[in-house]
């Protein structure tokens, strides 16, 4: 199969930061491509340069064997590489027929719209694809499911030569994907080449001819999928040494917790559509369970379920007994449950409020009355948390916004540690900040369990999990596989559970 698109020694850098480093590609003709990666593996920069949103720093792109630079992404789409992304970048308030032929409608002689041409061939194109949908409707009226069909077809419909696939089943039911793979080994079967970003295992070994996997912006490996067993891929992605995991499997038992012991933390049954699917947790005072599974396995969503974050269409919260209403934070937090967001810039912190208000934050209720806050016992407060968790600022009134990544870590635990919870849902504690705060973060979860609070614990580094936890709730595709336990929780049966075909 001849190359279409080629990669060669690509690189991105950004202010302090490198994206991407010495990273090849190849999408041939007839091929579907899979590109696979962890968070921060630099598959959306990769994307971004071959669609021209970014310009390489470093290295060559060739497209249908000339050099090639894409100013910007409508240049690369008018050059035939089209982009389906995750989130579907469509005109919601246009027609179903508008937005498939966007920007080259039929016209009549005079130059006008032709409406029922454009309606007449979009009923086929969509037909031919096995999508039945009335095809005036307003594309916000339907479903995430057929909106993100809409988008494949448009793409495909193109004289269209590349086509990337952004996570394109994230929002499609089981029938729906049967539909898209059929689109894409007709697409396949035409000669254009497809780049596949999915983390689902089952379906790149169901559509994919080769795989690239990318690690720290940097290229680990490119082959023939088929070559690759899904274990092998799974520690190639992660960054670890298969023998060695395999090794040094079973080497951690901690005390166990005696099943009788009331947990502080039940969920059952949490649902979300295309999130999560009968997920459940159990904690126990004192213990910490940690939540394993690749990139979108339904880690996050599970801890934001619990917190309240999350809309539910099932399933039930159970805090030391009693039930906890569900899809609401303050209620959440009343009951006594908290949650450490993943992105502390975005979610957490606020930059230009200082430490004591920072830390305060969320404990205003409790401290006011008559809805005045005596500054005395907020500092009392303040003043208890920097010491216990070893806060480095010049005073509880520096800009948090100028601490390090670390201590803005610390104060994110403060807040939330001012409310007195019984459970603390702590997602990627420690991305982001450098090794001795990270080892300060990881004593501190310690500390706070022996003192008998419920935690549960997000982090894509498996060590940190392995190593963390009591206990390790296994997910993929928003489901539970399995919840190791004792001497089973190490890095080898964490592996065997990601990849268990079965």
């Amino acid at each position: 199969m001849d190359p279409i698109l080629v990669a060669t020694s690509v690189g991105k850098r950004f202010p302090g930061v490198v994206a991407l480093s010495e990273v090849d590609l190849a999408l041939a003709a007839g091929e579907v491509h899979a590109l696979v990666g962890e968070n921060g593996a630099g598959k959306s920069t990769l994307i971004k340069i071959l669609t021209g949103v970014y310009q390489p720093d470093d290295g060559t792109l060739t497209y249908r064997g000339e050099p090639a630079t894409f100013a910007s992404p409508m240049a690369a789409q008018q050059a035939g590489i089209a982009t389906v992304y995750q989130e579907v970048n469509l005109v919601p308030l246009r027609s179903v027929a508008s937005n498939l032929f966007l920007g080259r409608e039929p016209r009549n002689r005079l130059g006008l719209l032709d409406f029922r041409a454009m309606n007449r061939q979009a009923r086929e194109l969509l037909s031919s694809y096995g999508v039945d949908v009335d095809v005036t409707r307003p594309l916000r009226t339907l479903g995430m499911g057929v909106q993100q069909m809409v988008a494949v077809a448009r793409a495909a419909a193109t004289q269209t030569r590349v086509v990337i696939l952004d996570e394109p089943t994230s929002s499609l039911e089981p029938r729906e994907v049967d539909t898209l793979f059929g689109i894409i080994e007709r697409l396949r079967s035409d000669g254009v080449a497809v780049l596949y970003v999915s983390h689902r295992l089952d379906e790149l070994y169901r559509i994919c001819d080769r795989v690239t996997v990318l690690r720290d912006g940097r290229l680990v490996h490119s082959g023939l999928l088929a070559e690759l067993p899904r274990l092998r891929l799974v520690a190639t992605m992660l960054g670890r040494d298969l023998e060695e995991v395999r090794r040094d499997g079973a080497t951690k038992f901690e005390g166990e917790h005696t099943a009788d012991e009331k947990p502080v933390l039940t969920a059952t049954g949490l649902t979300s559509k295309h999130r999560l699917d009968d997920v459940s947790v159990t904690v126990r005072p004192g213990e910490i369970v940690g939540l394993g599974g690749l990139l979108g396995a339904g880690r996050s969503e599970t801890a934001m379920a619990i917190a309240g974050a999350l809309p539910l269409d099932g399933g039930e919260v159970f805090v030391a007994g009693r039930r906890m209403r569900t899809g609401s934070v303050a209620v959440a937090m009343r009951a006594g449950v908290v949650m450490l967001p993943e992105d502390r810039k975005a979610d957490g912190i606020l930059p230009d409020l200082s430490v004591r208000e920072n830390i305060v934050l969320a404990a205003l209720p409790r401290l006011s009355r008559t809805g005045l806050v005596s500054r005395k016992r907020q500092d009392a407060i303040v003043d208890t948390f920097m010491k216990r968790l070893r806060i480095k600022a010049s005073s509880p009134d520096q800009r948090v916004g100028d601490l390090s990544g670390g201590n803005q870590q610390k104060v994110l635990l403060a807040r939330l540690l001012c409310t007195q919870p019984k459970v603390l849902l702590l997602d990627e504690p420690t991305r982001g900040i450098d090794v001795g705060a990270k080892a300060e973060v990881q004593g501190l979860v310690d500390e706070l369990a022996a003192e008998g609070l419920g935690v549960v614990l997000i982090s894509s580094e498996f060590d940190e999990v392995v190593e963390g936890s009591d206990a390790i709730v296994v997910l993929r595709e928003g489901r539970v596989v399995t919840t190791l336990r004792g001497a089973d929780v190490n890095e080898a049966a964490l592996l065997d559970a990601l990849v268990d075909e079965t």
